[in-house]
């Protein structure tokens, strides 16, 4: 093929793919002027060798130089984020100059010392009670396993974010110590069954959906604006019922396509490999979904792609929605986190073929899985804990994503197999697969196709996919960090079990048949969205918890404060102190929520009926002091955990309630005394091939 057909679909695409990632030849271009490579650069040494540093240093200063950047931060990732703080990182950005202190000119300056650390206030963060104003010091170390980027004039320096004593005050610093812990544990049981390795990475892959509106509509709405999400607004006409959004054609004439791919190309040059866009169910909802990567890697980026997804979408006229629920009564957004574990030699632990083949050890993949169904058994309130944002609230169960009971679906063929190894059968597993027909064979082109033996379970909250397990019931917003610390600590925590019996003199597959059968009642391969599986799920004795200001409160249970304490992930005062993080997050989400309404009560609302002369004006006036009373037993209560009880009664009851009244009035006031933007003008932006034809 002719060399310019090959380039023909985006030379300037492929051209600066990654070209703002300081990785790679990318990296080596300016470390190699250095005496380094970026393979040297990667071990981390140049973090504790004050020469190599500069050397270092002096690379990344010549590539900011080469692509016009001046500016340097260490970017790191703030407690309870979520929803609030664009972006979800702190950042303090420094010129990458001082100035002579005789003549005042400038003259480039950044030294591997301004690189590898640096100090910040850490009581202005959510810390839980970590830091003080009289106790401030917040300290960043570049995390060198998360290659450095660059955007517009600025170089971002990942970093984690810990207290003068070492107590971490961010989300990153738990994912680098649950990785640890599996690569550890995972070494030593991968040693014992036959397979030397020198540790394990856990692997992600983060698919995110969002809503994509227009922008003046959005100004129309100061809910949308404040909270993310809309607290009333009377349902359209027209919703998702017709399932005629989903996987549709992408509007050519229209600004989310646009927005889309720019989006895309922004991310393709920090060597974000943001592959796949396509609608989602819901009216104006959209999805991207990269490759994998290395679980610290993939959760900066994932920020970095929120961050540019916010303020792309600006430009065109339109305004991304990230939060979980933003419209009632359609689908909102989830953020699916798609886990798995390799060696750092490359084979794939959760892939059947790929582990016999390292290990020559056909019981080692049953031992691995049957290690995983205990740790969802018994660590399901840990994963339920890690998925309590506070959008999820309107999610979970509400068949749109998985319930709030944590079970795994492994599918029949793996189910069997598993069974029969419990009962003394030591087979290799081999996945099965079928073969379809288009019953058409005679027309030669639509022949006979194969398809994996199991089908896909949607409602699992944990459904393994061949290998890799999907969690999907995370929430669209959350910063992914304490997702995948749950998710590497319990498997560590499994490994270990296992492994300190085989050293005990226990045979290995003797112990993964005692785990499986005693813990197999967290498999379910049915319909989670049954009304009668969470009745099966009591029975069974399953972890389910509905509400996720509970959830968060397991945090500080003895067994789990035992199980971060043991793997080195969280000491007690790590532990209390996010508790607290967490239940204040939620508490003050919901009280932004609340005081929203009240004005738009008071602002839009009241006017509006009284303006047309109909409507239910005595009832909506009630619901002031109601909403009040409320707001004020929330600031009146004692603890965090109280607060955050009270929020949520204010917030599921309550409020929903108001919320009826408010649209009942939005249902008979006449368009033109209704000030708000309604649900006709937010959602169907890009159902039309001319955009100006919208509702």
């Amino acid at each position: 093929m002719p060399k310019m057909a090959t380039r023909a679909m985006s030379i300037e695409l492929m051209d600066t793919y990654g070209k703002h990632l300081f990785k790679g030849k990318v990296a080596d271009e300016f470390l190699s002027k250095q005496g380094m490579s970026w393979a040297e650069m990667q071990t981390g040494d140049f973090t504790q060798d004050s020469e190599k540093a500069d050397k270092v240093a002096a690379a990344v200063l010549e590539w900011a130089q080469s692509n016009g950047a001046h500016v340097y931060c260490h970017w790191f990732q703030p407690m309870a984020a979520a929803g609030v703080r664009h972006g979800q990182s702190g950042q303090v950005q420094n010129a990458m100059f001082a100035f002579d202190m005789e003549t005042g000119e400038p003259k480039w300056d950044f030294k591997g010392k301004d690189l590898i650390k640096g100090e910040t206030d850490g009581s202005s963060f959510p810390n839980g009670g970590l830091r003080a104003t009289h106790t401030a010091g917040g300290y960043l170390a570049i995390d060198p396993s998360s290659p450095i980027f660059l955007r517009g004039d600025t170089i971002f320096l990942p970093s984690c974010f810990v207290s003068y004593y070492g107590h971490a005050l961010d989300e990153k610093t738990p994912v680098h110590r649950s990785v640890q812990a599996l690569s550890d544990q995972g070494k030593r049981l991968l040693k014992l069954l036959g397979h030397e390795t020198e540790g394990l990475v856990a692997n992600i892959g983060l698919e995110q959906e969002i809503f994509l509106i227009p922008r003046d509509a959005y100004h129309r709405r100061p809910d949308l604006q404040l909270t993310g999400r809309t607290i009333m607004g009377k349902d359209a006409p027209r919703g998702q019922e017709m399932c005629d959004h989903y996987m549709a054609p992408l509007n050519g004439n229209g600004p989310a396509l646009a927005a889309m791919a720019e989006m895309q190309e922004e991310c393709f040059r920090m060597g974000i490999p943001l592959k796949t866009r396509h609608r989602e169910v819901a009216p104006n909802q959209f999805e991207f979904a990269p490759l994998f990567g290395t679980a610290s890697t993939q959760i900066d980026q994932n920020l970095m792609v929120m961050q540019v997804i916010e303020e792309v979408a600006a430009k065109h006229g339109l305004a991304a929605l990230l939060h979980e629920k933003p419209f009632n009564n359609v689908n909102g957004s989830g953020k699916h986190n798609n886990w798995s574990i390799a060696t750092k030699e490359g084979a794939m632990v959760l892939n059947p073929a790929s582990l016999n083949k390292a290990t020559g050890n056909p019981e080692a993949f049953p031992i691995i899985m049957s290690a995983i169904v205990s740790a969802i058994d018994i660590h399901g309130d840990l994963m339920r804990m890690s998925i309590s944002s506070p959008g999820n609230d309107f999610r979970l169960g509400a068949c749109e994503a998985p319930p709030a009971i944590v079970s795994t679906y492994l599918g029949d063929d793996m189910s069997d197999y598993l069974d029969a190894f419990a009962s003394g059968s030591a087979a290799e597993y081999n996945p099965g697969t079928k073969t379809f027909s288009f019953g058409v064979e005679g027309l030669g082109h639509l022949s006979a196709f194969t398809v994996p033996a199991e089908d896909r379970n949607r409602t699992s909250p944990f459904p393994y996919g061949g290998a890799r397990f999907e969690y999907r019931a995370v929430g669209s917003t959350q910063n992914v960090s304490m997702v995948n610390t749950v998710l590497n600590t319990i498997t560590a925590d499994a490994f270990k079990t296992v492994a300190d019996r085989i050293e005990a003199g226990e045979n290995a597959a003797d112990v993964a048949r005692e785990l499986y059968t005693k813990h197999k009642r967290a498999v379910f391969n049915g319909n989670g969205y049954d009304e009668a599986w969470p009745e099966e799920a009591g029975k069974r004795g399953i972890w389910r918890i509905d509400s996720g200001v509970d959830a968060i409160q397991v945090l500080t249970s003895d067994k789990n404060i035992k199980l971060f304490g043991e793997q080195n992930i969280f000491t007690e005062p790590e532990l209390a102190a996010r508790q607290e993080v967490l239940l204040d997050h939620y508490t003050g989400t919901v009280e932004m929520e609340a005081l929203t309404m009240i004005d738009m009560i008071k602002q839009h609302v009241i006017p509006s009926v009284k303006e047309s002369g109909v409507g239910p004006l005595a009832e909506l006036e009630a619901t002031l002091p109601v909403l009040e009373a409320a707001v004020a037993a929330i600031h009146a209560a004692e603890t965090a955990e109280e607060k955050g009880a009270l929020a949520r009664v204010l917030r599921l009851e309550t409020m929903i309630d108001i919320r009826d009244t408010c649209d009942a009035a939005e249902a008979v006031v006449p368009a033109e005394h209704w000030t708000l933007a309604t649900y006709g003008d937010l959602l169907f932006m890009d159902m039309y091939p001319n955009p100006h034809d919208a509702f």
